[in-house]
């Protein structure tokens, strides 16, 4: 069961496996996208499909007919990853093996919807993935095995997306023979360090001049591709420029957050609560990625440049701190 193209190589692993029949795939509903908003598969029906695998798309499994469907595929184990439903209790007692999930972050840290891009906007130095046996819980139930892996500075939300997949699909084949034989047990996940990641949104990559550097650093970073840090420039009408790659920059810096400290091919420095940002990559809304020399090719900016450090609460959006 898994939705998003993370899950695919673990699906694929399976797939490999001598010892595995795959008897079915469920995903969710085929989603309008794009600006013609056509009906879309998604990556791992994508991958199903092409491996001839039978396909099942609820638009609810906790109903009772997408329950009757699963119990009747008789399956002896479930793997879960990146599915985007809450499994019923109902549903997980079906397998005599259980129904086991893929979680890309160490348990009981970063429970929810976005690990991987809360363990780079907070900054981590590690992060891994996590093999659990389900529970009613978010996230909640016992592990079966964890694979680490060590966050880099050059990381970014979609470098982590790419490795976590593919150290899922890793975890997954070497931990089924001890799980299935019994040998491999699930221990309760301990409660210190418990924590949840919540869903990004968009706003969430509003970049406010009065932080530090390095809190803005690791926004860029940690919300490559989706939805990317951006901050405003302009007065009345303002530009919305999206930045796609950053360093931080310490030291003691004249001017105000948001002001502009130098523009020139070595990046757009600008200045922060602490330290300054240096904008290496950018993109002007509507318009498509630049580096730097590029982009104030079209765009110049000039050393002190005020950016307009805008309060979204002021227009009724919720904070944007993390939660």
């Amino acid at each position: 069961m898994g939705t998003a193209e993370i899950a695919v190589p673990s699906l694929q692993a399976l797939l490999r496996h001598e010892s595995v029949e795959l008897v079915a795939v469920v995903t969710q509903p085929d989603r309008p996208q794009g600006r013609k908003l056509q009906l879309k598969p998604s990556a791992v029906k994508a991958a199903a499909l092409a491996a001839e695998l039978p396909v099942l798309q609820p638009e609810r499994v906790r109903t009772a007919d997408s329950l009757d469907q699963v119990r009747g595929l008789k399956p002896d184990l479930i793997v879960v990853m990146a599915y985007g439903q809450i499994l019923p209790q109902s549903l997980l007692e079906i397998p005599r093996f259980e129904c086991l999930n893929l979680h890309t972050s160490v348990l009981p840290k970063y429970r929810g919807a976005a690990p991987i891009q809360w363990a780079l906007l907070n900054g981590d130095v590690e992060t891994g993935v996590t093999l659990m046996r389900m529970d009613a819980g978010m996230d909640t139930g016992p592990i079966i095995d964890i694979r680490r892996t060590v966050i880099t500075p050059e990381d970014t939300g979609e470098s982590l997306y790419q490795r976590l997949s593919e150290l899922a699909a890793q975890l997954l084949i070497e931990s089924l023979p001890g799980w299935l034989s019994g040998t491999l047990l699930a221990m309760p996940q301990p409660t210190e360090g418990a924590c949840h990641a919540r869903k990004v949104e968009k706003l969430d990559g509003w970049l406010d001049w009065t932080l530090p550097s390095r809190v803005l650093a690791n926004k860029v970073r940690g919300l490559v591709p989706w939805p990317g840090a951006f901050f405003y420039r302009g007065g009345v009408e303002r530009a919305v420029i999206k930045v796609w790659e950053s360093r931080p920059e310490t030291g003691t810096f004249g001017g105000e957050p948001g002001e502009v400290l130098s523009a020139d091919c070595g990046g757009v420095v600008v200045r922060c609560g602490e330290g300054a940002l240096r904008v290496l990559s950018l993109q002007r809304e509507g318009g498509k990625r630049l580096g730097v020399r590029e982009f104030l090719a079209g765009n110049p900016m000039a050393r002190g440049e005020k950016l307009p450090n805008v309060s979204l609460a002021t227009s009724g959006e919720d904070s944007l701190n993390a939660r």
